[in-house]
């Protein structure tokens, strides 16, 4: 399904939701009907809320919420608990040798999140990466499509692994390792961009690259342009190093998702149903900044609730102004 297609459904999601989640392209009601005007800058925040026993808070109102930009307190234009706008999600499967153990179990509880998060107007994609990366299905919303993309996952997988006719910066080189961030820039930079709504990266991965053309940094912010929030299941292999939880912390945090160790197969089950409901609770936060510079420089953003106490936000760190 095409991104004009999905770009109709968010806006109906939206306008139904009395906000907006796609920047610059807000709605104004009038006598004639919607106005699209492209110079209104609003900025969209999606959070997800828990408690101290980390379980998922769903009752929460605007007055509930402070925004801060660059330690400036923002006022908050729109709010809703978002539970039926589209989202749009990549699955990224680490098939290198430190997960062959897992693959399995990583397969029957990819399929199985899969068939849980994805309702009417979502759609996903399946790629998997080792020495390179390989697109196994690009966006559908078809069950079945995606079932089989996640079976053909194997591990190692030869070729020259990056997304068909649209290589990126990157190019078709053959890579050595684990091209974790290279996954990632890819996911989002080449595919997530041109996307509207909700977006999210979930990777089943030890966190542990190695030969990736792109760098940590490139990897976060070309999540952070195109909005897309990673969230990490952490499966490492002791004899293979155990895992990088740094590198996975730092990319969930970076772009409002989690990061989850998985020790077990139970856990990796539990770790999926997690994510698929912080998808699915989540607040959507709109505002305008009080000081708006379209210079294309990074701007921090702080959402919190007015219990600080017993009550943890999570959500994205910041967004790239638009240049000029």
């Amino acid at each position: 399904m095409g991104s004009l297609s999905k770009l109709v459904r968010v806006w109906v999601a939206l306008s139904s939701a009395a906000m907006l989640a796609m920047p610059a392209v807000p709605q104004e009601a009038t006598g004639q009907g919607p106005v699209i005007r492209s110079q209104v800058n609003l900025v969209n925040v999606f959070a997800t809320v828990r408690d101290k026993n980390k379980r998922i808070v769903g009752d929460l109102k605007q007055e509930d919420f402070k925004i801060i930009e660059d330690n400036q307190d923002q006022k908050i234009a729109f709010f809703s608990k978002e539970v039926s706008l589209p989202i749009t999600l990549a699955l990224l499967l680490d098939t290198s040798g430190s997960e062959q153990d897992m693959l399995g179990a990583i397969q029957a509880a990819g399929s199985q999140f899969l068939d849980r998060v994805l309702r009417k107007g979502d759609e996903a994609l399946v790629m998997s990466f080792d020495t390179d990366v390989d697109m196994l299905s690009d966006f559908t919303d078809d069950r079945a499509q995606l079932d089989r993309a996640v079976r053909r996952a194997r591990i190692n997988t030869p070729g020259g692994g990056m997304i068909a006719g649209n290589p990126g910066p990157i190019g078709n080189q053959q890579m050595t390792g684990t091209a974790l961030y290279d996954a990632i820039y890819l996911a989002a930079g080449e595919k997530l961009n041109t996307e509207a709504g909700r977006k999210a990266i979930v990777i089943v991965t030890d966190a542990q690259d190695e030969g990736s053309k792109v760098r940590i940094e490139e990897a976060i912010e070309s999540a952070q342009r195109t909005d897309s929030v990673i969230h990490v299941l952490l499966v490492a292999d002791r004899r293979f190093g155990g895992g990088n939880s740094g590198v996975a912390k730092h990319l969930a945090d970076e772009t409002g998702g989690r990061m989850i160790v998985v020790n077990s197969e139970k856990k990796l089950k539990e770790a999926f149903d997690e994510i698929s409901d912080e998808l699915r609770s989540q607040y959507a936060v709109s505002y305008k900044p009080a000081e708006f510079k379209p210079d294309g420089h990074f701007r921090t953003i702080e959402i919190v609730a007015s219990d600080r106490k017993n009550f943890r936000v999570r959500a994205r760190r910041g967004y790239y102004a638009p240049g000029q």
